[in-house]
Formats: C-alpha cells, structure tokens, sequence
C-alpha cells in the first residue's frame, strides 16, 4: 500500500517528522519513495499493536484525508475505576478477582472476560516490568460498549513472569471493542508508564482521586508531544 507520509503519521497520531526519522533509523516497517510510503498494512498494524502505539487508517469517500477519533485515557479510567487489595495469591486467583470487580457489567460477562484474562495469559505474560502489568483479552470484546481500564492495587505482589521477573503490585486492565482504541489507549498509557515518576509514584498506592488528578496532566503532556 501506498500514502504519503503526513497520511501515515496521522494513522500513528505522530508528526511528518518523527515517521521521516523512524524510516531513516529503520525503526519501522516502511520503505520511503520519494514523498511516498511503502508498507504492508498487516505487517505495520502489528508492529504498531507489538509497540503499544495506536494505528488506525481509514480513507474518508471524500478524498485521501485519514480520520482517527481519539480514545480519552482519564475517561477510561474512570469508567473502570480503581480497587485496593483485591483477593488472589497468584495469577489465575488475582485475574478472577480483579475481573469481578470490573463496574456495571453482569456476572456472566465478567465471567467471560476472566476466561479471556487468563488464556491471553498463557500466551505469554502481561506483566510489563517494573512491577506492572497490563492484562487485556486476546480479542476485543462486543459485549463492551465503550473503553475502559480497571486499576488493582494488590495487597502484596504477585509472580506474573514479568519480562524483568518483578513481582507485580499494579494490574491495568484495559477492556476495548476495538483494536483502534485498545491501541490509542494502550499508547497513553504506556507514555505514562515510561515515567520513572510516575512508576514510583504508583508505589505509593495513591488514591483514585490522586492517581485520576496525575493521568489527566499526563495526557496533556501527551497531547503536547504529539501535536508537532
């Protein structure tokens, strides 16, 4: 497939800029011609998703402009709300817990979503590093009608296999309907993540009105890196 490269960095939600850098680098799976971007759509959206970057490309009927709706992070994070000391010793315990404590959604559906939880877990680990993880299904789910992240803050840390083999003490459970905004969310929160303040200031078990306060200054510093 071919687009220009303003059309590809509004598919990443990034600047002309930083995909021209990312191509000379050989960061990304893109070959540039001329003005132009060569790429293979499967190869790059999987890239995007392994990266934990938002990716979403849709050609409006009226011309080449790409349009891409931005998911809120603070919004999802107040849709799922944040929970302390949830029951659980080990993985498959914690993910049960955890998903139960997920609001406004019925007991048969929080049922599926551990299911889910725990088979996308022996895949391969959730568990990030730095004590955090993010367990999220394999597939996006119909029975979730809008986005959201459920924050856990275990009583005591629990062995997730982490890339670092650091226990974990935070779950981020990210629920989508759609890649699109599994990505865009998973993009914003990684941005915070990246944050050794913010990694420690996880630490401290903040309040959810505390930890609510900090994403929305987080997401605007988002917004600002990404706006040139």
């Amino acid at each position: 497939m071919v687009l220009t490269i303003p059309e590809i960095a509004k598919c990443f939600g990034l600047s002309s800029n930083t995909v021209e850098r990312w191509i000379r680098q050989g960061k990304i799976p893109i070959q540039r011609r001329n003005n132009s971007c060569i790429f293979n759509q499967s190869i790059l959206e999987k890239w995007a998703e392994n990266h934990h970057m938002p990716f979403e490309m849709t050609v409006e009927n009226t011309g080449n402009e790409l349009k891409y709706p931005v998911e809120n992070l603070l919004a999802a994070m107040k849709r799922g709300r944040v929970f302390y000391n949830p029951d659980g010793t080990d993985v498959g315990t914690i993910l049960q817990a955890a998903a139960f404590l997920i609001p406004d959604l019925k007991s048969n559906v929080k049922q599926k979503i551990y299911e889910k939880l725990v088979e996308r877990e022996k895949l391969t680990s959730t568990g990030i590093g730095k004590g955090i993880a993010i367990p999220h299904p394999r597939i996006c789910l119909s029975s979730i009608k809008e986005s959201l992240i459920t924050t856990c803050f275990l009583k005591k840390p629990i062995d997730f296999a982490a890339v670092d083999n650091e226990p974990v003490f935070v779950l981020f459970i990210l629920l989508s309907p759609t890649v699109k905004t599994h990505l865009q969310l998973l993009s914003r929160l990684s941005f915070c993540l990246r944050d050794v303040s913010f990694v420690e200031f996880l630490k401290n078990c903040p309040s959810e009105d505390q930890l609510l306060t900090i994403i929305a200054d987080f997401e605007k510093q988002f917004e600002k890196s990404n706006s040139f």
